[in-house]
């Protein structure tokens, strides 16, 4: 579908100033969404949502359905009277501008479960009744999510106990098992439960604020789910396993001009036959819920809907595989079927074939362009403006990127001259904003600017380092960095190229 001509900031929630360690739900996020109606912005892009797992990446979620308890607000918690205001009345001196994962992890949980046990002692009955038809409402998933959670716990520990190391009748989901586990761990079942009806809460309540004031919220899917995940353990035979429950080909990209191994991801692939005999039931549930959570959709790697890279799991990189054909068209025609509308954004980066331009076009989804690729190469890149199609999203560079300053700093000097010439300026004194109108100006539906890239920083402020597995997804700006004159010179290009979207 094509989208109305409209502009907006990307910055995961994570990000967020607060004293708790880590971005949340609470009086922050408000603030970002009262900044992005004084800047007239009608966009909010976001990360995935989902729970964190190893290496803390929003990409690696233990669900495709759950929310990540660590968003909760304590501030929200304790206004609604679900945490005594002791609990918050000292607090760790966590980082300002960075989040300790470990130290965030420990801490907030031990917050929640405080929370719930308070909740358990007092809640009232209007409160009981919200999460009790929550739980049935969402029992689809959160059934099988929140007995996930609570064997991994029970088996490892926090992160830990991979469901395939579990004993085999549990792993297997055998009936007896699923009952007497189901009973055991009855109250910490209830607790992840309760987590999720948090989460929720907040989160639409948070979403609705931004509708009210004509902001739309712009989630973000990755293709494929996470070997160790709920989604996985509760449907073995949607993916490619084998007798032990472990993968037997994996997902990846193959070696190319950025690396000679290419890219072995890891996730298990899915039996696209096998799903399309239920009508593509798993995904047309996954759709819904992220058009719940967000009111558009990007999905990560949509050329593997076309043809994806499987690797045999014995394999350590991705230089041995082959193409496998995908479900292409066939699937969105279902999910149109399904869902009717699909407002969705298709990550079409990298090495893409006339089939997968052909599949996008067909359903006339919005690809990406990124302004950091235009330059510095061939004259007429795809990245450069003047060559881009209006049904498309311009950004000044993703959460995968380096910020536009650090970018600029370490192009060539051959880069820099064609960033300049392009943009027709003397230097690179304010390159982050002109880059900025540059996308701004274009012809693309969408524009979106990374928050790191408003506030002019260097890649200090880097989200996410592809192929370093830890040190990521860390970065969180200051309360006094998010200003009203950024706010009003972002309201100044949005009204000057038109980027205004009136509220229906």
């Amino acid at each position: 579908m094509e989208f109305p001509r409209t502009a907006g900031v990307l910055v995961h929630p994570t990000s967020f100033p607060g004293p708790y360690g880590i971005g949340d739900l609470g009086a922050e996020a408000y603030r970002f969404v009262d900044f992005l109606t004084r800047a007239r912005q009608s966009l909010w892009q976001i990360l995935p949502l989902g729970p964190t797992s190893y290496g803390d990446s929003p990409y690696q979620s233990f669900s495709a359905f759950a929310g990540n308890p660590l968003l909760i607000s304590p501030d929200k918690l304790v206004e609604q009277g679900l945490l005594p205001p002791t609990a918050v009345t000292e607090t760790p001196p966590f980082p300002a501008d960075s989040v300790d994962y470990g130290w965030v992890i420990d801490y907030k949980n031990k917050l929640l479960r405080h929370s719930y046990e308070h909740f358990q002692a007092t809640g009232h009955a209007d409160r009981r009744a919200k999460f009790d038809w929550f739980c049935g409402e969402q029992a689809y998933w959160l059934d099988d999510f929140a007995l996930f959670m609570a064997l991994k716990i029970y088996h490892v520990g926090q992160d830990g106990g991979v469901w395939n190391t579990w004993p085999e009748d549990i792993a297997r989901r055998q009936p007896a098992a699923m009952a007497w586990w189901s009973t055991r761990l009855a109250d910490d079942i209830r607790f992840h439960k309760y987590l999720q009806y948090l989460f929720f809460e907040q989160w639409l309540e948070l979403k609705g604020y931004a509708n009210q004031r004509g902001i739309q919220i712009i989630g973000d899917i990755p293709i494929f789910v996470a070997f160790d995940s709920a989604d996985v353990w509760a449907n073995p035979g949607l993916f490619h396993l084998q007798e032990g429950g472990s993968p037997t080909v994996v997902a990846g990209v193959p070696p190319d001009y950025f690396s000679e191994t290419g890219q072995r991801w890891g996730n298990p692939l899915y039996r696209w036959w096998e799903m399309s005999q239920t009508n593509y039931a798993w995904w047309t549930a996954r759709l819904r819920m992220s058009f719940t959570q967000a009111d558009i959709v990007r999905i990560d790697h949509f050329r593997g809907f076309d043809a994806y890279w499987e690797i045999p799991a014995s394999e350590e990189t991705a230089v041995v595989g082959k193409w496998i054909k995908g479900p292409g068209q066939s699937f969105f025609e279902v999910m149109v079927r399904n869902l009717n509308e699909l407002p969705l954004i298709a990550e079409d980066l990298g090495v893409i074939t006339p089939e997968v331009v052909a599949l996008r076009d067909r359903f006339n989804f919005p690809g990406m362009k990124i302004l950091q690729f235009a330059f510095g190469g061939e004259r007429n890149s795809q990245f450069l403006p003047h060559t881009y199609d209006s049904n498309c999203v311009v950004y000044t560079g993703t959460h995968d990127n380096e910020t536009v300053l650090g970018w600029f700093n370490n192009a060539s000097p051959e880069e820099q001259r064609h960033v300049l010439a392009y943009m027709n300026v003397p230097n690179g004194d304010n390159i982050s904003w002109d880059l900025l109108r540059l996308g701004y100006a274009s012809v693309a539906d969408m524009a979106v600017a990374m928050m790191q890239d408003l506030m002019r920083l260097g890649n200090e402020a880097r989200m996410n380092y592809p192929g370093r597995s830890s040190g990521n997804w860390q970065w969180r700006y200051r309360a006094e960095m998010l200003t009203g004159e950024i706010a009003d010179q972002l309201k100044v290009l949005t009204e000057l190229y038109s980027r205004i979207r009136e509220q229906e």
